[in-house]
């Protein structure tokens, strides 16, 4: 469900209801926070998630962290289940309408429990600093506790889990507990071993082993990284994650759903392939999923261009980017091009120091958003246009000599290939291959088209990514290359056919022959067919090209 200008909801104050409570900042705050998203001109409903928490509360499932990029909605979503939860206030006109209220457990928990909300990356600036972080949540959260249940807490109190346990056992309460921004320590502080071992250890205080079952209802935990692995196991082992790399049930709740952009983009009167292209690419499960905070910017300013901002997590790997190590160059020139790269992603440890290999970089970027990752096929890939400016804007800030020297070849490329001149399309297309695609192993027609999918890197300035095996007149074009709209006059398309070990002019005999062009009969202008083949024996390169007309 999509609302724009919540008419409807401005004029319920919040935290309005018949049961009069003193909200606090951190025990019962309240639906305040929540409100705010549902005045915005835009808000799509998430509340479905609530109906999976619904499900879970009081089981062994009921502890669970969702991490997910920046501005992707977490801290949303962890208002949301507040507002939803929390005693003390009244949200049922609130959630009045959305998809939750349609739900049988509906009113069952709809502001039934004490919860406990906080954002770890907000408390660092009044608690003086990430090593006071811990003792100022602690003291903070018990102070508020003690007011709340007046005469049960003893005064020598100084323990968070202790607190939660002795209201348990005293007075049989049980918590919802919400953390966002969860992970901010082990980010921010990833070379700070003392604040990263208080900082776990206090989480593991809060919800590992059997004490904790008995005082919690739910803990939703939500930030950009997994849990930090201990060795080999999580540090909080006993939580249900979900995240980038594996969503499961929680996948239409991460971001906004295809359908959602699509309606979004027909009362914004957008382009939604142009939109797809910009800001789609992320695969979770069965969804596709675009950044939140991408397509609101873009349907309320109209401006096609990232949104993206930069993180102080990526400055911290751009150094290891630049070292290439393990390989990491090639990968990058290779999703720039728009291939993916094989990854696996078991041995990240979940934090921002411990990297073994380039998978492990690979797995961060995924977590961090500035990847995709195609779970089927475990592979990793740069998702859309809005992260591909942003990786070429970090190298050519970085003078990534190699990245830069990739460009200028690739554009000559380019040029040669406009011009009809084959044979230095040719040459050229070998002498990149032998200098940026050592790793690939010519022994197919699919390794052939990785290469020129790098080889043509620069044409992604002008043409959208190409599309591989696009169904033609009688069969399959290995790589066409459609201009983007604002270049449609001026470049021509590319319909490229790839041989191995086969005579070149087969290949332009066989985009003729099973009438490929006819594909593109909304094209009318100028269509360039290129046929490229490799020589096993020679290891050499043959390019013919060929101009094609359609007439308007």
């Amino acid at each position: 469900m999509i609302r724009w200008r919540q008419k409807d909801f401005c004029g319920i104050r919040a935290d309005q209801g018949k049961e009069k409570r003193k909200m606090g900042r951190f025990v019962n705050p309240g639906n305040r926070a929540f409100a705010v998203a549902l005045r915005s001109e835009i808000y799509i409903d998430k509340t479905g998630l609530i109906e999976y928490t619904n499900r879970v509360l009081d089981t062994k499932q009921a502890l669970i962290c969702n991490s997910r990029p920046r501005r992707f909605g977490k801290s949303t979503t962890a208002d949301m289940l507040t507002a939803y939860y929390c005693r003390g206030c009244d949200s049922r006109q609130m959630f009045s309408g959305l998809s939750i209220s349609r739900t049988e457990g509906f009113s069952r928990h709809l502001n039934q429990y004490d919860v406990i909300h906080f954002d770890v990356q907000w408390c660092s600036e009044p608690a003086g600093g990430a090593s006071k972080v811990v003792s100022y949540m602690k003291k903070s959260v018990i102070e508020e506790l003690r007011e709340e249940y007046a005469g049960i807490l003893p005064d020598e109190t100084t323990s968070l889990a202790d607190a939660l346990s002795y209201l348990n056992f005293t007075a049989g309460k049980k918590f919802i507990v919400i953390i966002d921004e969860w992970d901010v320590l082990i980010r921010d502080e990833a070379a700070n071993i003392d604040v990263q071992e208080e900082y776990i250890s206090f989480l593991r205080g809060l919800f590992k082993g059997t004490e904790p079952t008995k005082y919690l209802h739910l803990a939703y935990l939500t930030g950009i990284l997994p849990i930090k692995k201990l060795r080999t196991q999580s540090a909080l082992n006993n939580f249900m994650q979900f995240t980038m790399i594996n969503p499961g049930v929680l996948a239409p709740y991460v971001g906004f759903t295809e359908d959602e952009v699509r309606t979004l983009c027909k009362v914004y009167d957008r382009d939604f392939e142009k939109v797809r292209y910009w800001y789609d690419g992320y695969r979770l499960g069965d969804y596709h999923v675009y950044n939140p905070n991408a397509v609101v910017c873009l349907m309320l300013q109209g401006d096609y261009q990232s949104y993206w901002s930069d993180t102080a997590a990526y400055e911290s790997i751009a150094h290891l980017i630049n070292m290439d190590f393990d390989g990491l160059k090639t990968a990058v020139i290779t999703m720039l091009s728009g291939e993916c790269v094989n990854i696996r992603t078991n041995t990240y440890q979940n934090d921002m120091v411990t990297f073994k290999n380039k998978d492990d970089i690979l797995t961060a970027l995924i977590h961090l958003g500035y990847l995709a990752y195609d779970r089927k096929n475990q592979t990793a890939l740069i998702p859309n246009e809005e992260i591909r400016s942003e990786f070429s804007q970090l190298l050519e800030e970085n003078r990534w000599s190699e990245f830069l020297q990739l460009q200028r070849e690739s554009d000559e490329l380019l040029e040669a290939t406009l011009e009809m001149d084959g044979k230095a399309v040719a040459e050229k297309i070998e002498k990149i291959h032998n200098e940026y695609a050592s790793v690939i192993q010519y022994n197919n027609e699919n390794a052939l088209s990785s290469v020129l999918a790098i080889a043509y890197l620069s044409a992604m300035r002008y043409y959208y990514k190409p599309v591989r095996e696009m169904p033609t007149g009688r069969g399959f074009a290995d790589f066409v290359f459609l201009p983007k709209a604002e270049y449609a006059g001026s470049y021509p398309v590319l319909l490229t056919e790839l041989k191995w070990d086969k005579n070149v002019q087969a290949a332009i005999c066989q985009i003729k022959e099973r009438r490929y062009p006819d594909a593109l009969e909304s094209y009318a202008g100028h269509i360039l067919l290129v046929g490229i083949s490799y020589d096993k024996k020679s290891k050499e390169h043959s390019c013919v090209i060929e101009a094609f007309y359609r007439q308007d």
